[in-house]
């Protein structure tokens, strides 16, 4: 099943990790680990945020996937099941 990650990481710990100057290595290890099929970085509500659209074949890795960004980037996160238009699609048809 197909989920957004979506993050959004207050202003004191988002300060502290841009000055980190490992930032970037250790974001692309945690992308590596999860495999997003798309990432995005914007500001959502005034806030640095990241979205990940990730597969998960079984809700027990969710964990893995969401912890390291709570404890890491001290990032509030939300775990939401989105669908291409193709499953969508199917979806409708089926009901």
């Amino acid at each position: 099943m197909r989920f957004l990650i979506r993050t959004r990481i207050p202003a004191e710990p988002g300060n502290k990790l841009i000055q980190d100057p490992n930032f970037l290595t250790k974001l692309e290890e945690y992308m590596n680990k999860v495999k997003p099929e798309a990432s995005y970085f914007m500001p959502i509500d005034g806030q640095r945020s990241c979205a990940f659209i990730v597969n998960v074949e079984r809700n027990d890795q969710v964990p893995a996937m969401v912890e390291p960004l709570f404890q890491w980037m001290g990032a509030n996160v939300d775990v939401i099941p989105v669908m291409n238009f193709d499953e969508l699609r199917n979806g409708l048809r089926n009901r």
